[in-house]
């Protein structure tokens, strides 16, 4: 059951597996795009934004391109299970979704750029999946670090709805909640589909072809 990576049922908390203290490995290497450290602590002034929107391979490379972003990394988040393994995590048996973690200036990049840029890069309307990867560690989520995050998350859903329903999709199933702890995954997954690491990887990310109207006014130039 371990390795089951189709559980699309979300694991009760009392079932959950037990996980460990520490992670047993450490982030070290900076950002393999944008040269900065992937863990905080991080300059004063930037804000931090988590999501989950498929595979977490190719979200951090959706992200990584935006201008005003100072790093990104992924890893586990939404779940029970302290200090994840993948497998663990692929199991459904930890609650976790694979996130994107994106540290930007708000100077540079909106918080509602960002969530732009997270509503049309995938299908937020396939509930436990994206595409051909089913589990609940591929369900679409924001975890948000404010009350504003968490207002804007919101708005941005509402907005996307009825350009979504004009498309023929079904309500959106994105969870919108405040963001738990984040373990950040294994080195390996960290810029997996960076031109340094898999130019060509499997990226099964895809989104809808509908345009949000959210975020624009403050991302021209």
């Amino acid at each position: 059951m371990l390795f089951n990576r189709h559980k699309t049922s979300l694991v009760p908390a009392d079932q959950a597996l037990p996980g460990r203290e520490s992670p047993g490995f450490a982030l070290r290497e900076p950002h393999t795009v944008l040269g900065h450290p992937l863990t905080g602590p991080y300059p004063d002034g930037l804000e931090v934004a988590d999501f989950g929107l498929g595979c977490f391979w190719g979200a951090e490379r959706t992200f990584w391109h935006l201008p005003g972003v100072w790093t990104t990394l992924v890893g586990y988040q939404g779940g029970y299970t302290p200090h994840p393994t993948y497998e663990e995590v692929c199991s459904g048996l930890t609650g976790h979704t694979e996130a994107v973690r994106v540290v930007f200036d708000p100077s540079l990049v909106s918080y509602q750029r960002l969530l732009k840029t997270f509503w049309e890069a995938h299908d937020p309307t396939q509930g436990n999946r994206q595409g051909n990867d089913v589990g609940t560690q591929y369900r679409s989520a924001v975890y948000t670090h404010s009350p504003a995050q968490a207002a804007a998350a919101a708005a941005g859903r509402d907005a996307f709805q009825p350009a979504l329903t004009a498309l023929g999709y079904g309500p959106i199933t994105t969870e919108i909640a405040p963001a738990g702890p984040f373990y950040p995954a294994e080195p390996y997954h960290q810029q997996y589909l960076s031109d340094a690491k898999n130019p060509n990887g499997y990226c099964g990310l895809g989104g809808t072809g509908a345009s949000c109207p959210i975020g624009v006014a403050r991302t021209q130039g």
